[in-house]
């Protein structure tokens, strides 16, 4: 920096990359002209930000959908900058009312603390190690008195609460809001005041939470810190949010065989999506991509091979990526399925696992393909079905197998 307070050029250079690699991808940035100063003084001190993510370990597993966060702190690690990945220790005992219609079950300490360690060993598929810290918020929430709870609590109106697009409904509907679940977006906010983070990240459903960072650190007199949002990555289905719960979701710690299987099952329109958001794709290579779909000039199927192999890569090493790769093409390109598979037309799209074994004959009954289902013996494009349930989204040519010798191609 010159001695008017002015960046040299090159420093310039260096925010304007900087800048560039965080909007990739972003839903929303708040507010912006923040985010540019923050950057600028960190590159004239040569001083990195301080990155927060919560993370509440309500569930033991993460999957891809969660990593479109992480895939962006990872980006402002390799920046420079120090990242702090908030575990929820206290606060997933109360249980974030985000998105929720009722009043969420709270969990133990003991259930919090045998997700949180799944938890961490998964985040380090995708963060650096050495430049991230782990803590947990109940270092400095845990300790708080109640008259410090009061004066927390005096920072905000019922009617600042509401705004909550999730409490709004469920107050209109007659529905409980318990008084505990107000805390929540409280604790969440005071973690960013015991951190004095920079900058917070979450998807948009975050929304509320990480403003409320930002007034609370504006009660304790410190520099509020910048939200930057991030977009909801759709599941496998094309249509749901990513979730375990709906069965359209991959998951960070599965066989690299399975995870592979399921790149290879994304929605086509999907694909550039997931591509700038789950993968390492430089920007000019993405716009390459997504052209190439749209032009006709790339096969869908030849762009999530791609995916396929850098998520395997990423999550199970190189060596289970090149094996995924060899499988795949053994399986699906060199015979282990018939040549002859018969082509099949079904009666709706999305459908019904059950009803679509039924629909191609592999079994006479919805009892029969649900116990098909549960031996395992079900699969599409290769991968084993679990979920009896499912709602099947069809591609044109997906191949679906039941047993050793049963197999329809999809013909839309």
């Amino acid at each position: 920096m010159s001695k008017n307070g002015e960046l040299s050029v090159k420093q310039e250079e260096e925010v304007t990359r900087q800048l560039q690699i965080i909007e990739r991808g972003v839903a929303e940035i708040v507010p912006k002209d923040s985010l540019l100063a923050k950057i600028r003084k960190s590159v004239a001190t040569n001083t990195p930000l301080r990155i927060k993510l919560g993370l509440d370990p309500t569930a033991p597993d993460i999957h891809l959908g969660h990593t479109v966060v992480l895939q962006k702190i990872r980006q402002l690690q390799d920046l420079g900058h120090q990242v702090q990945i908030v575990i929820g220790d206290f606060t997933a005992q109360i249980g974030d009312p985000t998105g929720k219609s009722v009043t969420r079950k709270q969990l133990s300490q003991e259930e919090v603390q045998e997700n949180a360690k799944t938890y961490v060993q998964q985040l380090f598929k995708v963060l650096n190690p050495s430049k991230t810290e782990v803590v947990y918020n109940s270092a400095w929430l845990a300790p708080l008195q109640f008259a410090d709870v009061i004066k927390l609590a005096s920072s905000l109106t019922v009617a600042r609460m509401l705004e909550r697009e999730d409490f709004t409904k469920r107050y209109k509907e007659n529905k409980p809001i318990h008084i505990h679940e107000f805390f929540y977006p409280l604790m969440q906010g005071y973690d960013s005041v015991a951190l004095q983070s920079d900058i917070e990240l979450g998807g948009t459903d975050q929304t509320f939470n990480l403003l409320m960072g930002r007034t609370l650190q504006k009660e304790f007199s410190q520099e509020m810190q910048v939200a930057i949002t991030m977009p909801l990555l759709e599941g496998l289905d094309g249509v749901q949010k990513m979730s375990k719960s709906l069965g359209n979701y991959i998951g960070v710690d599965e066989e690299p065989n399975t995870i592979f299987g399921k790149a290879m099952s994304i929605p086509d329109n999907l694909i550039p999506k997931y591509f700038e958001l789950v993968s390492g794709i430089s920007l000019d290579e993405l716009k390459k991509l997504t052209k190439g779909l749209q032009e006709g000039s790339l096969h869908p199927r030849d762009a999530e091979l791609r995916l396929a192999k850098e998520l395997v890569q990423r999550f199970c090493g190189e060596a289970a990526a090149e094996e995924a790769a060899r499988h795949w093409n053994t399986v699906f390109q060199q015979g282990s399925v018939p040549a002859d598979v018969p082509e099949f037309q079904f009666s709706a799209n999305p459908i019904w696992i059950v009803k679509a074994l039924v629909e191609a004959g592999f079994a006479s009954s919805n009892g029969e393909a649900r116990r098909a289902i549960e031996q395992g013996s079900v699969k599409i494009n290769g991968t084993k079905v679990e979920d009896p349930k499912l709602e099947l989204h069809l591609k044109q040519h997906d191949i679906i197998q039941a047993g050793k010798r049963k197999f329809v191609k999809v013909c839309l």
